[in-house]
C-alpha cells in the first residue's frame, strides 16, 4: 500500500458472517492505538458486539444513528479504556438500513461525515455479515477495505466471488464522490500454514485477474490461536495479551504488528512494552 497523509479509513468487510470482523477491527484498533496512531472504530453492524468489545471510559449520549442520520460528530462518540474512541451501534431494530435505503445520499452519507473528522489518524469501521444498505455506506465510506477469509478453499473462492459482485455493483458510486477502494483478504484463523499458502496462492491467481487488481491477498497469515477469544474474554487487545510465544509460530503481537505493516507501510514504531503475555 502506498504511504499517505491525512485520515486513512478502514472497513472491515465481508459477504459472509461469522468471520471474525469485529475481533479483527477491535485488535487492529488496538495496536494502532498503542502504536501512537489516533483511532476511531465505528460499530456499523446491528448486532452490537464491537460497542461492547472494550470497556468505556466515557460514555457518549448518542452512537451510529446521531452519526449517519444528523452527521453528529460530538456526541456519537464515546472512549474505550484501551486508548481508541468508539461509535457504537445504537440501532438493534435495523432501522438504519430503511433510513440509508430511501434517503438519496443515504449510501455516500456516512463518507461525506467523516470528510469532516480530521482529528484521527485511522477510522476502522466493522461492519454487519448481510449484504445491505447499511454494510453498502460503510464499504464506500472506505479509503481501503479489508476482508478475513476462511481458510477453507470453498469458502475461500466463495469470498471470491462475493466480493467482485459487491464491487461491481457499487463501482457506479463513483460518480457520487465515493469510488470503491482497493481490497485486501487476510487469511484468517488459519490452522496449517502450508494451507495457507496453498489458498493464498489460488486466490491470487483467480480473484486478481478478474478484479483487476482490486483485491490482493496480504501475506499476513492470522494463526487460529486462543489467543484471540481469551484477549476477546478479557477486553483487552490480544497483542497485549500475548506478546510472547514459544515454539515456532509468531505470537498474536507479532501476527498483528505484521498486519500493520502491510496495511499502513509508514508505521513502525513498537507498541508500548507491557508486563505479563503468554511464552
Amino acid at each position: 500500500m502506498e504511504e499517505r497523509t491525512g485520515t486513512l479509513i478502514l472497513t472491515v468487510t465481508s459477504t459472509k458472517g461469522g468471520v471474525g470482523k469485529t475481533t479483527l477491527a477491535a485488535n487492529l484498533g488496538g495496536l494502532l492505538a498503542d502504536l501512537g496512531q489516533r483511532v476511531l472504530l465505528i460499530d456499523a453492524d446491528i448486532q452490537p458486539t464491537l460497542s461492547s468489545y472494550y470497556a468505556l471510559e466515557r460514555q457518549a449520549s448518542r452512537g451510529l444513528t446521531a452519526l449517519m442520520t444528523e452527521g453528529d460528530l460530538e456526541s456519537s462518540i464515546s472512549r474505550t479504556m484501551v486508548g481508541c474512541d468508539l461509535v457504537v451501534s445504537d440501532d438493534p431494530e435495523g432501522r438504519l438500513q430503511n433510513w440509508v435505503l430511501h434517503t438519496p445520499d443515504g449510501r455516500v452519507r456516512l463518507k461525506h461525515t467523516l470528510a469532516r473528522l480530521n482529528r484521527y489518524d485511522v477510522i476502522i469501521i466493522d461492519t454487519q455479515g448481510a449484504v445491505g444498505p447499511l454494510q453498502d455506506a460503510a464499504v464506500l465510506a472506505a479509503d481501503v477495505l479489508l476482508s478475513p477469509i476462511p481458510p477453507e478453499i470453498l469458502s475461500a473462492r466463495e469470498f471470491a466471488r462475493g466480493t467482485l459482485g459487491m464491487l461491481e455493483r457499487l463501482r457506479p458510486m463513483q460518480f457520487l464522490g465515493a469510488p470503491v477502494g482497493a481490497l485486501y483478504g487476510v487469511i484468517y484463523r488459519m490452522d496449517r500454514a502450508a494451507e495457507a499458502i496453498r489458498i493464498a496462492a489460488e486466490l491470487r491467481k483467480e480473484s486478481f485477474a478478474q478484479s483487476r487488481g482490486l483485491i490482493r491477498i496480504l501475506d499476513t497469515v492470522v494463526q487460529n490461536t486462543v489467543a484471540y477469544r481469551e484477549a476477546a474474554t478479557n477486553r483487552t487487545p490480544v497483542h497485549r495479551w500475548e506478546s510472547r510465544r514459544r515454539g515456532p509460530s509468531q505470537s498474536a503481537r507479532d501476527t498483528m504488528l505484521a498486519l500493520a505493516r502491510e496495511l499502513l507501510p509508514h508505521i513502525s514504531n513498537e507498541p508500548a512494552a507491557r508486563d505479563g503475555g503468554a511464552e
